[in-house]
């Protein structure tokens, strides 16, 4: 039960961290996005997401590959083994990094001809020395995550994020004056100075704990064969490539549909050129944004579950190892349906509140929020095959589905009365064959079968339920008081309230759920006196 509690209680430190920075980041794109509009988001996310290309290729897969690496010594008391991991990875991830930015840099013209987004090109630029900075942090965490405390890597990502969303909204200000590609280019480089920062802190802290950590693997060395440098790197490589490969093949998924959009839109002869890049702008500003957030606590449980299986694996510890399993993808379902299920009801209405000034894109919501619940699903699924050392099974299963995805954005999109939803359902379908796949992996490879009706059909039925309610309720405050973010707002804490009742009364929810979560211990005290739990 301890392996149990520690995880999840890292898993919630950095879903915190997630959900804080999300809540961040909404904060800071909602003036941007009132500020530059759609047309200024397409410009916006046309350079981001090829940064997130070159961001995965450089580093992505190296905070994965070093935490379960770094764990599996730690589970043995190999200290000194675990900090020659960090020091090789942090060669490695700034010779990387440093590649990264150049060819982007010196690249950029060329990339946004390739994306047939010319007005990208500032953005690009700008972002180009994020990817150097970026890849030196990600070891940092990922060393720190394997030594099982994830508090530097979110108090890193909480500060990178704050200073992220003040210097994109004042930058792109001062830059809007001079045209909307400017003030795109000024959103992008806040995210340099936000990642730069987030860096001089973890370093901070790594300094602050390395005598504690040297004196740790002085003790350790005189037992310890030294490995060769290159045999370390090579180590890694073999551990990161096939992450960084899945990753990668998802964030192509993203490029993909930046090139077809913009080609099968004009394919289509119905839309100008500042219309396309105002749709665009409503698929990446609105609809990924939104429903990226509640994915958050998905990619905090994956970040934290591999060096935490892979320590059980290490061990040889099954029952330790299917109870990991079943806790982690039960508690990211009971958060992630409703979370699809809640948005989809109130698409519209959200982007209302949000974006009172471009309010449109409420369709793209209501038809893939149901993307979140299988972009979770994959991707905790995808974090536990690697932790059990499948590290090439979910690359294999992520490019499955973007070879699905591929020929349903060339027929949907070029359709004008589907345009960019065509992007949205084949992200659906995309995601949904990459987290069936990785599900089937994964009872193939443990031999165990998973809590389905705790992971899927109670979440799901109290989810419904609730969507109902939200619906209902959002309506009839309206019609007393006809005011949009009120009722919004009131309609999904009742959605919440109704969710947490009937998911209580189907035995949902567990007591060591509670136990995990802050004042846990008196919401059982308060559900036992009820008769709720």
């Amino acid at each position: 039960m301890g392996g149990r509690s520690s995880f999840v209680k890292q898993a919630a430190i950095l879903a915190a961290a997630g959900i804080i920075v999300r809540i961040l980041g909404f904060l800071y794109r909602v003036p941007l996005t009132n500020m530059i509009g759609d047309e200024g988001n397409g410009i916006y996310s046309a350079g981001y997401y090829i940064y997130t290309f070159f961001l995965v290729m450089s580093s992505a897969g190296l905070p994965a590959a070093i935490s379960k690496m770094v764990s599996e010594k730690i589970s043995v008391r190999q200290y000194y083994a675990a900090h020659r991991i960090f020091k090789v990875s942090l060669l490695c991830a700034a010779v990387l990094g440093m590649v990264g930015s150049l060819f982007m840099y010196f690249g950029a013209e060329w990339f946004c001809g390739i994306i047939q987004s010319p007005r990208s090109y500032y953005s690009l630029v700008t972002l180009a020395p994020t990817i150097f900075i970026v890849a030196v942090m990600s070891v940092f965490r990922g060393y720190f995550q394997g030594m099982n405390t994830t508090v530097p890597t979110a108090l890193s990502q909480v500060v990178e994020q704050v200073f992220n969303a003040v210097f994109s909204v004042y930058l792109a200000y001062v830059f809007m004056k001079k045209g909307v590609e400017y003030g795109a280019a000024g959103g992008t480089a806040g995210t340099g100075i936000g990642a730069a920062v987030g860096l001089i802190f973890i370093a901070f802290v790594y300094m602050l704990l390395k005598h504690d950590i040297i004196k740790k693997t002085k003790r350790d060395k005189r037992f310890y064969k030294e490995e060769k440098t290159g045999r370390i790197a090579l180590n890694l490589l073999m551990v990161a490539v096939p992450i960084i490969t899945g990753t990668a093949i998802f964030s192509m998924t993203n490029l993909i549909d930046m090139k077809m959009v913009n080609q099968r839109l004009a394919a289509s002869g119905s839309f100008t050129t500042k219309e396309i890049d105002t749709l665009y702008g409503q698929l990446t500003g609105k609809y990924v944004t939104l429903t990226t957030l509640p994915v958050s606590i998905s990619t905090a449980f994956a970040t934290a579950v591999l060096p935490s299986i892979a320590a059980s694996v290490a061990l040889k510890k099954k029952q330790e190892l299917k109870n990991k399993i079943d806790t982690t993808l039960r508690i990211t379902m009971i958060i992630s349906i409703p979370a699809g299920i809640g948005m989809g009801a109130l698409g519209s209405q959200i982007l209302k509140m949000l974006y009172p000034n471009y309010p449109d894109g409420g369709m793209l919501l209501k038809v893939g929020a149901i993307s979140v619940i299988f972009l979770a699903l994959s991707q905790i699924a995808t974090g536990i095959l690697q932790g059990l050392g499948k590290v090439y099974v979910p690359a294999v299963n992520a490019l499955i589905g973007a070879l699905i995805k591929i020929p349903l954005n060339y027929i949907l999109i070029s359709i004008p009365e589907i345009n960019v939803l065509g992007a949205v359902i084949s992200t659906i379908v995309c995601y949904a064959v990459a987290s069936i796949l990785n599900i089937i992996a994964l009872v193939k490879t443990t031999k165990v079968t998973p809590d389905f009706k705790g992971m899927f059909i109670k979440p799901m039925a109290a989810s419904i339920c609730m969507g109902l309610a939200c619906y209902v309720v959002y309506y009839g405050i309206y019609m007393i008081i006809p005011y949009n973010t009120f009722a919004t707002l009131f309609a999904i804490v009742i959605a919440m309230i109704v969710y947490l009742f009937i998911m209580l009364m189907l035995k949902g929810i567990l007591i060591e759920d509670l136990k995990l979560v802050p004042f846990g211990n008196k919401l059982i005290r308060l559900f036992q006196r009820f008769g709720l739990i």
